[in-house]
This record gives structure tokens, sequence and C-alpha cells, in this order.
């Protein structure tokens, strides 16, 4: 198994976020990872991307160009990438900003409302884990359990309040694949 996975978005969005932790729930079931970040010209507001490589082999270069899958948070990434996804690949999209459906037709699309549910859950930082609660559910790359694990240790001391936030955002992404 190899995943070669674009994630990109504007500056804030947590695209960094969802990248480290796949990665760091690959390496924690024993697969091989890689994490290569890309910034725009701001940080928060700007553009973002990141490569992440999970595999059961060895990796030989963190940097692809073609990804098996596209997390695509906005819509200037969706533009971006689209047409470099594998055919037979997954893109998916935060469906609360990006009203533009998937052109082509040899890649699955995933629509997920990022926003629109971490806004029902009552804070805007959740819409990655939202998107990452549905990645894991689409792919079954990772077990859900494991990212549920890092998340109590990400999340200790005066931040400890915020693991719970981030497991009902996690939930409700994977239940968008279930609807």
């Amino acid at each position: 198994m190899k995943k070669q996975i674009t994630i990109s978005g504007f500056g804030g969005q947590g695209v960094m976020s969802i990248g480290k932790s796949l990665v760091e729930a690959a390496v924690a079931e024993g697969m091989y990872a890689t994490w290569v970040p890309s910034y725009g010209p701001e940080m928060r507001g700007g553009t973002a991307n990141c490569q992440v490589v999970l595999s059961d082999a060895p990796v030989g270069s963190p940097v692809f160009t073609y990804p098996t899958e596209l997390i695509a948070m906005n819509l200037p990434s969706l533009h971006k990438f689209e047409d470099k996804v594998q055919s037979g690949g997954i893109i998916f999209i935060n469906s609360s900003i990006i009203s533009q459906k998937v052109q082509r037709a040899d890649v699955k699309a995933v629509y997920v409302p990022c926003d629109t549910i971490a806004d029902e859950l009552g804070n805007k930082k959740v819409a990655n884990m939202v998107m990452l609660g549905a990645y894991i559910a689409a792919t079954g790359a990772l077990k859900e359990e494991t990212i549920r694990q890092m998340l109590v240790h990400i999340f200790t001391g005066p931040k400890a309040k915020l693991v719970d936030l981030n497991m009902q955002a996690l939930e409700r992404g994977a239940q968008c694949l279930k609807a």
C-alpha cells in the first residue's frame, strides 16, 4: 500500500495539521511516512499545501508529481491540483466553500461540508479534523482509533479541553461517508 496525498488550502485552515496527523498516526501504526510542507507568502490567509506519503515499504522520495489523493480545502487548491490526481484516485473537497464539482470522471469525488460541520460544533478551527475523519473513513489508510489516541497526546494541559471537540469533528467527518 502506498498513498501519495496532496493537502492544500488557505493558511490557517489546518492543512499542515492534517498532514502531520496522518504522518504521526502512520508511524504509530508501524508504517513509513513522509511530510513535506510548502507555504505561500503569508502563513495565515496565503496558500499552503503539503505532500504526504504513507507506505508499508520504505519511501524512496517524499516528493511526487501525481498524488493518489487530493484534499482541497479551497477552490484555488482544487484548480491547481485536480488535473494531477492519478486516474482512479480520490479528491476530497471542502464543499462548504467549494461549490464547483470535480470535472474528471476517472476519479472519485468526496464532498465534505467541513466548515458547516465545524460551525455546528461551535469552532471553525476543527474543519480540518472533519476532513481528516472523512479521509480516514473513505480510504481506510489508518485506524480511527490511532488518530483518537494521537489527539489525546497532542492536547494536554490547558488544551486537554479540546480533545472532545476534535473527536466529535473526526466522527462527524466520518459520518459524511456513511450517509
